[in-house]
């Protein structure tokens, strides 16, 4: 991932200066959960044992949806 990626908005692949960004490798042990803020340039390297990953994209937001639209749960307080 790259840090600090996520407070340049939307970061393009082709308008990334890899002279001055720095790649780090996060290494999330078997049944880990990592967080991170959307946006976040990041990529995920091949499995090492061929088998399939499991991934579950899960996103929070406080802003209102458009009007007919309405979150599954909503907490009021």
């Amino acid at each position: 991932m790259v840090p600090g990626s996520h407070l340049k908005g939307i970061y393009r692949p082709e308008t990334i200066d890899w002279s001055t960004e720095k790649e780090v490798y996060c290494e999330v042990p078997r049944g880990a959960v990592m967080l991170m803020r959307p946006l976040l340039l990041h990529a995920s390297g091949r499995t090492t044992n061929g088998r399939r990953r499991r991934v579950i994209h899960i996103e929070f937001s406080k802003s209102e949806l458009p009007a007919g639209m309405q979150w599954s749960e909503l907490l009021t307080s």
